[in-house]
C-alpha cells in the first residue's frame, strides 16, 4: 500500500513539474515585446487604433494617449497599425529567441475615399443602398460564420466624476468619501469561450482594481459583446428597448445611408457608409460602417446615440469596433470601445470601457468554405515492438473530477458538453493577487499618465483608508444627524471598521395612528455585522405601544446570512405583536394612518400574536431554491378602542376590526386559540445562468420562468395547536423582452385547502388588494378590497402587465421629449365567491423619471363595478 501511494504522489510531482516546465516554456517563447506611438497627420496620438500581427489575432490597441504594447514571440511578422477612417500601414519585424523590446512609432494619414471605385449600385438611390443591400443579404451567414471559440479578452473600464452635488434632489446626502476624479478604474484578464446561438463561459483570471487590493473588477468580457450583425442590439441600462442594427433585416425602414467613398485598405477595397436615421426618435443610432467589398462584411464601424433615442442618464454613448481577418476564412472582433458622457441628478460625468481580444481558437461553421489543405505525405511504416503497459491512470478525487467538468477540453475549443453547466462567469480565487510585473508583462494597452498616477495614489492611500482613524473620520461626516433623512429614509449609523451598523426606520413607520391602538409608537432598531468573507447577521428588535388600548408590545427576530456560495440563511423571530390578518401587509402603516385620520377608513384589520417562528433558506442546487418554516401562534382578537379624526366626515363612520369576507360573512370573529403551523417553499428556475465569486454566487437570468410549489399544514395536538388543514399551491412567473414592442411580465398560481378540519380567517389564501390611491405594488391587484375574497377554498389567480417602453408615444413630437412610457395590466381572479373578477388597466410611467400612474377598471362577471386613479413608483 506504501508503495502505491509513493508512486501515486511521484506521478503526480511530476506532473506538477511537468506543467510547470510547460508554463516556463510558454513564457520564454514570448520572446520579445513590442511597443510604440501611433500619431495622426498632426502628431497627435491616436487613441484606441488597432496594431495586431497579420495573419493571427495576437495584437492590442493605444491607450488615450496613442500608446500601444503587447508581447510577441520569436519569427518574423508583419505588423499592422489601423484605425477608423485611416490609411492602414504594415511593418516588418523579426524577433530573435533573445527577450528584447522594440519600438515601432507610426503616423497614420486620413483614408482618401474615392467614389469612382464604387462597384455596386442602384439606379437613382446613392450607391451606399446597394452596398447595404448585399451587407444585409449576407447578415446571417456573418452571424453565424463562426460556430465556436475561445480568446483571451483584457478589458480595462474608468469612470469619472467632473461635477458632484452635495445633495441628490436637494434631499438625499452624498457620502463624504464622493469627490470629482476617477470614481472607477479597473482591468481584467479573462478566457471566453463561446458556441452558437449565444452560449458564453468565462474565466476570469486576473483582476486589478485601483485602491482596493481585495476587491474583483466588475468587468465581464461576455457583457460588453454588441454585435450588430444581430437584428436588434440590446443595451440594458441605456435603453429598454434595445437600438436596431443598421444591418437588421428591416433597417431600410429605420434609416438613410450615404457613400462617403471607396479605398484600397491593407488589400481589401473599404465602402465608407454614413448612416443616417430616418426619425431620431427612433431606438436607432449614428455614424459610419465600413463594408469590405465582396465579402460585404464590418470591418470595422464608429456609430453612437444621443438623447434624442431617449437613453437614460447618458448624454451621448459612442461606439467603435474593428475586425480583424482570422484562420478558418472567417473574421473576428479584435477590439472594441464604448465611450459615454453622463448627468443626472445634479452628477455629472464621463469614461469607457474596452475590451481586446486575442489568442483566438476557432471553429468555423460548417457551412464556411476552406482553403484546401495540401496533401502530406504518407509517413513510412516502421515496424517498432510493442510498449510496456502503462501505469493506470491515478484516480482523481471528487473535487478532481468536478474542475476537470468545469475545465475547458485540452485543445482549448468548447463542446456542448462544456457549456451544459450554467456558469457564465468564474473568478479565479488568486485573480486580485497578481503583482505589477504579472500586469507590465500581459496589459496590452500601457496606462496613461493619468492611470499609473490614480494607481499609485490609490493604492498607496490603500492603507491609510482601510485604517480605523481615517473610516472613523469619514463616519463622523456620514453619520450626522438629518431631520430630512429621519422623515423620509431613517437614521443609520455605521461603523465601517467594524463593519457595524445601527438603523432606524423614518418617522412615519416609528408614529402610526389606527382605531386598535390609536397613537402608536413602533421602534424598530437594526443591528447588522458583516464579516470580511461577506458573512452577516442581522438583529432587529421591536418596541410598540398603543396609547388607547394600553397596550405593550415587543419582538425579536434575528437573521444569519452564513453561506453566501449556497445561499443559505437561517432566521428566527418572536414575541408578542399585533399582525394584519394577511402577512403580506397590502396596506403600509404610513398609508392606514392617513386614511383613518383624514378619510375615516380603517383598512387595516388585526389581531394579536404570541409567536416564535424559525425558517431556513438554501440553494439545493442550481436554480432551485427551498424555504422551511415553522410557526408557533397563540392568537387573539383585537377591538376598536378609538374613533378619533382630524377630518369627521358625516356619511362615515369606522368598521369594526373584523373582516368582511363572502364566503364566511360580514365580522369575522375567532376566539383565542394556538397554531402550530408549518410550510415548504420550492422555486425553481431551469438553466439558472451564474457567477461564481470566491465567496458567493450571484444568480442571473434564465430563458425558463420560474416555477413554484407552496405547502402549508396546520399540525393540529402539538403544543396544543387547535388547527388543522392543508393547502397547496403552484404558480408560475417571467419577464418576457419583446423587442422594439417592449418588455412584459407576467404571473399566474393556483391553489387548494383539500383539508380543513379547522382553520382560522388568518389562514386564508389572502390577495393582495387596494383600496387607495397610492400603489405600492403594480403588480397586484389595484381595486380588490383587501379581505373580501380571501377564500379557504380553490382559487385562480392571475397577473400581466405590458411596459411598452415610449413604443408609442415616441413617435408623437411633443411628448416624447417627456420621456413617458407606456404601460397596460391586466389582473385577474377566480374563487367561489368572486366568479370572475378582472382589472384593466392603462398608465403612464417615468413621470419626472420615477412616477408611474395607472387608470384601472374592475370588471366582475363581465358587469363593470369599479375604477379608479393609482398613484406610484414606475422607473
Amino acid at each position: 500500500m506504501l508503495s502505491v501511494f509513493l508512486a501515486l504522489f511521484a506521478s503526480r510531482r511530476l506532473s506538477v513539474v511537468f506543467l510547470l516546465c510547460c508554463g516556463l516554456a510558454v513564457s520564454w517563447a514570448q520572446a520579445g515585446t513590442l511597443k510604440g506611438r501611433v500619431t495622426d497627420e498632426a502628431g497627435k496620438g491616436l487613441a484606441f487604433a488597432t496594431v495586431y500581427l497579420q495573419g493571427s489575432t495576437v495584437g492590442s490597441t493605444t491607450n488615450e494617449q496613442g500608446d500601444y504594447q503587447f508581447a510577441v514571440e520569436p519569427g518574423k511578422h508583419t505588423v499592422v497599425f489601423q484605425y477608423v477612417g485611416y490609411k492602414s500601414q504594415t511593418k516588418t519585424l523579426e524577433v530573435p529567441e533573445e527577450e528584447q523590446t522594440f519600438t515601432l512609432n507610426v503616423q497614420l494619414l486620413p483614408d482618401v475615399y474615392n467614389l469612382n471605385e464604387v462597384r455596386v449600385s442602384l439606379s437613382g438611390k446613392d450607391p451606399a443602398y446597394g452596398i447595404m443591400q448585399q451587407v444585409i443579404a449576407k447578415r446571417e451567414y456573418h452571424l453565424k460564420e463562426v460556430q465556436a471559440y475561445t480568446a483571451q479578452v483584457y478589458v480595462k473600464g474608468l469612470q469619472r466624476l467632473i461635477d458632484v452635488p452635495k445633495r441628490v434632489l436637494g434631499v438625499i446626502k452624498v457620502p463624504a468619501g464622493l469627490k470629482p476624479g476617477i470614481l472607477y478604474l479597473s482591468e481584467s484578464v479573462a478566457e471566453m469561450s463561446f458556441m452558437q446561438p449565444n452560449k458564453y463561459r468565462e474565466r476570469m483570471i486576473s483582476s486589478k482594481v485601483s485602491g482596493n487590493s481585495r476587491a474583483f473588477s466588475f468587468n465581464q468580457a461576455s457583457e460588453f459583446n454588441v454585435n450588430f450583425y444581430q437584428n436588434l442590439v440590446k443595451a440594458q441600462g441605456v435603453n429598454e428597448r434595445g437600438f436596431v442594427s443598421p444591418l437588421a433585416n428591416n433597417a431600410m425602414f429605420f434609416y438613410k445611408y450615404e457613400l462617403v467613398g471607396s479605398s484600397q485598405n491593407n488589400g481589401h477595397l473599404i465602402h465608407r457608409i454614413k448612416v443616417i436615421p430616418k426619425r431620431k426618435s427612433d431606438p436607432v443610432v449614428s455614424g459610419y460602417l465600413y463594408i469590405v467589398d465582396g465579402d460585404w462584411r464590418l470591418q470595422s464601424l464608429n456609430l453612437y446615440v444621443t438623447k434624442d433615442q431617449q437613453i437614460e442618464f447618458v448624454d451621448t454613448l459612442r461606439i467603435t469596433q474593428q475586425f480583424t481577418p482570422a484562420p478558418g476564412n472567417v473574421w473576428v472582433l479584435q477590439s472594441q470601445k464604448f465611450t459615454f458622457d453622463v448627468k443626472g441628478y445634479g452628477f455629472k460625468g464621463n469614461g469607457y470601457f474596452m475590451a481586446v481580444y486575442s489568442k483566438y481558437r476557432i471553429k468555423p461553421a460548417s457551412f464556411v468554405k476552406q482553403e484546401p489543405a495540401p496533401v502530406a505525405a504518407a509517413p513510412a511504416q516502421t515496424l517498432t515492438p510493442p510498449a510496456a503497459a502503462s501505469a493506470p491512470a491515478p484516480k482523481l478525487t471528487r473535487k478532481e473530477r468536478k474542475a476537470q467538468k468545469s475545465a475547458a477540453p485540452a485543445q482549448g475549443m468548447p463542446d456542448a458538453e462544456f457549456f451544459k453547466k450554467k456558469e457564465v462567469l468564474l473568478i479565479e480565487k488568486e485573480a486580485n493577487t497578481r503583482d505589477s510585473a504579472y500586469w507590465a508583462q500581459i496589459r496590452p494597452v500601457p496606462l496613461t499618465q493619468e492611470e499609473v498616477v490614480d494607481y499609485h495614489k490609490k493604492d498607496s492611500l490603500q492603507v491609510i483608508k482601510d485604517s480605523k482613524p481615517y473610516k472613523d473620520s469619514l463616519d463622523r461626516k456620514n453619520n450626522k444627524f438629518s431631520g430630512t433623512s429621519l422623515l423620509l429614509s431613517g437614521y443609520s449609523y455605521r461603523n465601517s471598521f467594524e463593519r457595524t451598523s445601527f438603523s432606524i426606520e423614518p418617522i412615519t413607520r416609528i408614529w402610526q395612528y389606527n382605531t386598535v391602538e390609536g397613537l402608536v409608537a413602533n421602534l424598530r432598531i437594526d443591528y447588522s455585522k458583516q464579516f470580511e468573507d461577506r458573512r452577516r447577521y442581522t438583529i432587529s428588535p421591536t418596541l410598540r405601544y398603543g396609547f388607547s388600548n394600553e397596550k405593550p408590545q415587543a419582538k425579536l427576530s434575528a437573521t444569519y446570512y452564513y453561506d453566501l456560495i449556497k445561499r443559505r440563511a437561517v432566521g428566527a423571530e418572536g414575541g408578542r405583536f399585533v399582525s394584519q390578518f394577511n402577512p403580506s401587509e397590502p396596506i403600509t402603516p404610513f398609508v392606514n394612518t392617513v386614511y383613518t385620520l383624514l378619510w375615516e377608513e380603517n383598512y387595516a384589520k388585526l389581531y394579536q400574536k404570541s409567536f416564535l417562528r424559525l425558517w431556513h433558506n438554501r440553494e439545493l442546487f442550481n436554480g432551485l431554491s427551498a424555504t422551511f418554516q415553522a410557526e408557533y401562534d397563540q392568537r387573539e382578537m383585537l377591538f376598536n378602542t378609538t374613533d378619533y379624526v382630524l377630518r369627521d366626515h358625516a356619511s362615515k363612520t369606522f368598521s369594526p376590526n373584523n373582516p368582511d369576507n363572502a364566503e364566511v360573512g360580514e365580522y369575522i370573529t375567532f376566539p383565542r386559540h394556538q397554531a402550530l403551523v408549518a410550510s415548504v417553499r420550492l422555486q425553481f428556475r431551469p438553466g439558472t445562468r451564474y457567477i461564481s465569486h470566491p465567496d458567493r454566487k450571484i444568480n442571473l437570468g434564465s430563458p425558463w420562468p420560474t416555477f413554484s410549489l407552496n405547502y402549508r399544514k396546520g399540525i393540529a395536538g402539538v403544543l396544543g395547536s387547535d388547527v388543522d388543514y392543508d393547502f397547496v399551491s403552484v404558480g408560475v412567473s417571467d419577464n418576457l423582452h419583446l423587442g422594439l414592442l417592449g418588455s412584459s411580465n407576467y404571473s399566474a398560481s393556483v391553489g387548494t385547502f383539500w383539508r380543513k378540519k379547522e382553520m382560522y380567517f388568518m389562514d386564508f389564501r389572502h390577495f393582495s388588494g387596494n383600496r387607495t390611491i397610492l400603489s405600492g405594488d403594480f403588480s397586484g391587484f389595484q381595486l380588490l378590497d383587501y379581505y373580501r375574497y380571501s377564500t379557504q377554498k380553490t382559487y385562480v389567480e392571475a397577473h400581466y402587465s405590458h411596459h411598452f417602453n415610449g413604443f408609442i408615444l415616441n413617435k408623437i413630437p411633443l411628448l416624447r421629449k417627456l420621456k413617458l412610457q407606456e404601460v397596460g395590466s391586466l389582473n385577474y381572479l377566480h374563487t367561489d365567491a368572486a366568479g370572475h373578477y378582472l382589472e384593466v388597466g392603462v398608465g403612464l410611467e417615468h413621470l419626472f423619471k420615477v412616477f408611474r400612474v395607472d387608470f384601472v377598471t374592475g370588471f366582475q362577471e363581465s358587469e363593470k363595478v369599479s375604477s379608479g386613479i393609482r398613484i406610484g413608483y414606475g422607473f
